[in-house]
């Protein structure tokens, strides 16, 4: 079964043409099925970048998915014009009656800003919450997994010495979590932060499921709050990182070429993707889970 997003979603046309079914509405309605309900908080500044990454990996399910893609509320977006937020995005304020399957909350540009310094830390604060009661199982990405970590259990961030930048090859500690069934033992996952976790700061509940001795933890799950934290990106394309460089580079900034990206470390060479399948892999997984425990009746989701 294919996703369902708006019909004329600019990212419809990049996933269709990787081969990603896409379903429209008339199809999707004629289906005797209840298809699973799922938001995508979208806090990165190119939000249609974003939003491609996250439907090519939702949209590779055999399952019927309903995709939404929401907003908060008390947020003037610089990067993405008005008119294309108020077509495709709903506010979170406009979706919080709603129940959902599954959420997505993704990271936001502002690594080094204290939590409470951010201007929708309160929504933020209120979203959080509003997942414990309206959503059955919510992904949280980098600076969303660093801010539900500090909210839900007091988990306390660092500045690391340097920023973790590249394509890392990490540690699969949790092999039982059914989110990570047939993962090899070092996947290779993308990072760009600044910021880890004291370890010493995590409170009980939660398991470390991915890890890496020399730039910090990965993924956590926990069962309590029907969740998972991921600080790093596997949902990121060939030219997330090699983008983020050259901006860098042009805004004068000394920052080194993403490790193990480039053959060779050839900055001028086409970036090697090796990470591809395990994305699919993990988000194929985390859907599967969803589908076997959700409730049929979205209202007794929380």
């Amino acid at each position: 079964m294919p996703i369902r997003i708006p019909d004329d979603l600019p990212a419809r046309k990049t996933l269709e043409e990787e081969g990603v079914n896409v379903m429209d509405s008339s199809r999707a309605a004629r289906q005797d099925i209840r298809p699973l309900e799922f938001g995508l908080l979208n806090l990165m500044p190119n939000k249609e970048r974003t939003e491609t990454q996250f439907a090519r990996l939702i949209g590779a399910t055999p399952l019927q998915i309903n995709l939404s893609l929401v907003r908060v509320t008390d947020h003037q977006s610089k990067n993405t014009p008005e008119d294309y937020l108020n077509s495709f995005y709903q506010t979170w304020e406009e979706v919080k009656e709603r129940k959902f399957d599954g959420f997505i909350v993704t990271g936001a540009p502002i690594a080094n800003m204290p939590f409470e310094d951010v201007r929708y830390w309160p929504e933020m604060l209120e979203i959080m919450e509003w997942t414990r009661t309206n959503v059955h199982h919510t992904m949280f990405i980098c600076w969303g997994a660093q801010a539900a970590l500090h909210h839900f259990h007091g988990a306390r961030r660092y500045r690391m010495d340097k920023k973790a930048f590249g394509v890392f090859r990490h540690k699969v500690t949790g092999p039982r979590s059914p989110f990570l069934r047939g993962m090899s033992d070092s996947p290779m996952i993308p990072v760009s932060r600044y910021n880890d976790i004291d370890r010493d700061s995590l409170g009980d509940g939660l398991e470390v499921l991915i890890d890496n001795d020399q730039i910090g933890l990965c993924m956590l799950g926990d069962r309590n709050e029907r969740a998972v934290y991921f600080l790093n990106h596997l949902e990121y394309d060939n030219r997330s990182l090699a983008d983020e460089y050259e901006r860098d580079i042009a805004a004068g900034l000394d920052t080194p070429p993403p490790a193990n990206l480039f053959p060779n470390g050839d900055t001028s060479a086409v970036p090697e993707n090796r990470w591809r399948s395990h994305a699919h892999l993990l988000f194929q997984n985390w859907i599967n889970e969803i589908y076997q425990t959700t409730p049929f009746d979205l209202e007794e989701i929380g």
